[in-house]
């Protein structure tokens, strides 16, 4: 009897052939298909792990890049925007990838880096406000001495 709904997919039970006929702990290798029945690169699955995980990383480097670069061109011309992500030095993308790894691993490692972000905001507003409350000190006329 078939099941109708959500069952168990991919648990059969001992002895049990699956919808290909094969049974359970049978060479899976010999027919390389994936998801949907698309064909795999290779047959063996540690070479397909290598290859996803190559085009993954380098497809989200590529849109963390243009994302950062519009971002910037908000505040900066095209130009200067690519120079400020072309131009980083090595311990600068050392300490974004060490930062992105702490933020990833642990809800704690998240916390830090998200206060330490937080704490880096707050100190450019801080900054920000008071270069401009010694703009307008320094634009407005002391008053006038007068003799008597």
């Amino acid at each position: 009897m078939a099941r109708i709904g959500r069952g168990r997919r991919g648990k059969n039970k001992a002895g049990a052939a699956d919808a290909s006929g094969r049974q359970p702990g049978s060479d899976k290798r010999s027919d390389p298909t994936g998801p949907g029945g698309l064909p795999l690169p290779s047959p063996v699955a540690g070479t397909n792990l290598v290859i996803a995980n190559i085009v993954l990383r380098a497809a989200s480097g590529m849109l963390r890049n243009r994302m950062e670069k519009g971002l910037l061109i908000k505040s900066y011309d095209k130009a200067e925007a690519e120079k400020l992500i072309d131009g980083r030095s090595v311990a600068t993308s050392i300490a974004l990838w060490g930062a992105s790894r702490i933020a990833t691993r642990s809800p704690i490692g998240l916390a830090v880096v998200a206060g330490g972000l937080a704490a880096k905001v707050f100190y450019d507003r801080g900054k920000r406000l008071e270069t401009k409350r010694r703009e307008r000190k320094a634009t407005r006329k002391p008053p006038a001495d007068s003799e008597s």
